[in-house]
């Protein structure tokens, strides 16, 4: 395969911060972030909806 050196990542970043801007690329990364936490969430419950149910069975 071919590798990418620390040059060659400079250029592609540059090139990519003038093509979209700071504020787009900001925009984005957010939005991804987004994306992946929401994905997160989806896969199983959260360890705050799990423990609910146990608590309230020793209420009883």
């Amino acid at each position: 395969m071919f590798k990418l050196g620390t040059t060659e990542l400079i250029i592609i970043l540059v090139i990519v911060i003038l093509l979209f801007g700071p504020g787009r690329i900001g925009k984005i990364a957010g939005e991804l972030g987004r994306g992946i936490k929401n994905f997160r969430d989806g896969l199983g419950p959260k360890e705050d909806q799990a423990e609910q149910p146990e608590n309230s069975e020793e209420k009883k």
